[in-house]
């Protein structure tokens, strides 16, 4: 099956607009300090977001409905509302990432970081899980869950390394340096949070996600 075509709106970057294919819309944003963008099914709302705020947009998902069986959702069961949820969104692998966190019934946005050059996803997964720890710990809410989408990270937040292979020069030296702050605070500070698995098949997006997909 192909897949649907989508419309790209870019609020920020080069140049601004609706484009018709993600390769013309990353030719915008790639290299462009806090480019804003996202994708649409129609022509029509890329053009409507566009002469929007692109405030009005982000983390915005469309209505989910699920693919499993009733059998597999009653398994699985419902979200803990009362947490925080964290994502990133990268331009590229390796690309520009940034990653933030959200009030995970509210949505309410707790904290946004980047963009940074030349990060991953599981990168900034691995940021936003030890940010949203630190928060929750200097907030003095010790049990608190925080949902994450990315395995990987979680892993990663276990081990208190990130095992990343990116290159790193001085284009993203800004980000090894805050990767090892991130991993000196895991080796340096004790959590009881519990660090939960988003199930995206089951619920849909992550609250934190960026809605760029």
């Amino acid at each position: 099956m192909s897949k649907k075509k989508k419309f790209y709106t870019v609020w920020k970057g080069h140049n601004t607009g609706v484009f018709e294919s993600w390769g013309d819309c990353k030719s915008q944003i790639k290299d462009f300090p806090g480019a804003q963008y996202k994708s649409f099914s129609t022509f029509d709302a890329a053009k409507i977001a566009y002469k929007s705020n692109y405030k009005d947009y982000i983390g915005k998902t469309k209505t989910f409905k699920s693919d499993l069986s009733t059998e597999e959702l009653k398994k699985i069961g419902q979200p803990n509302h009362n947490s925080i949820a964290v994502d990133a969104a990268s331009s590229g692998n390796p690309g520009k990432m940034e990653y933030r966190g959200v009030d995970t019934k509210s949505k309410k946005q707790l904290f946004i970081q980047g963009p940074f050059e030349e990060g991953t996803n599981n990168i900034g997964e691995f940021l936003a899980l030890v940010h949203g720890i630190s928060l929750l710990k200097k907030k003095g809410l010790h049990t608190l869950p925080i949902y994450s989408d990315s395995r990987i990270a979680m892993s990663w937040v276990k081990k208190k390394v990130c095992r990343t292979n990116v290159t790193f020069d001085s284009s993203n030296s800004g980000l090894l340096a805050l990767i090892h702050r991130a991993e000196r605070w895991l080796k340096e500070n004790s959590f009881n949070n519990p660090i939960l698995k988003w199930e995206t098949k089951a619920w849909g997006e992550i609250p934190a996600d960026f809605g760029r997909k």
